[in-house]
């Protein structure tokens, strides 16, 4: 004759329904962070390439302007050395 095979009482969950909403919401906070952190990296790129044409442009009227000192004084030296041995 079979025996009937008892049924293992249920054991108790060690994970509530309270833990996994926790987890729920933390893994939800830390992809939120994850997406704000690299939209700041991409705005901080972009203002970072926007300083740097600015520095650009910059240098390069900068330097434009010294060489037009530099050709006006030596214009300016070569017209007195020319009206001094006249």
């Amino acid at each position: 004759m079979l025996l009937p095979v008892p049924l293992p009482l249920p054991l108790p969950c060690p994970i509530s329904a309270a833990t996994i909403a926790g987890l729920k919401a933390t893994v939800l906070l830390l992809l939120t962070l994850l997406i704000k952190a690299q939209v700041q990296i991409k705005v901080a790129s972009a203002i970072g390439l926007l300083l740097l044409a600015l520095q650009t442009l910059l240098f390069l009227a900068a330097a434009g302007t010294l060489t037009l000192a530099a050709a006006g004084g030596v214009a300016y030296g070569v017209s007195r050395q020319q009206s001094a041995t006249a």
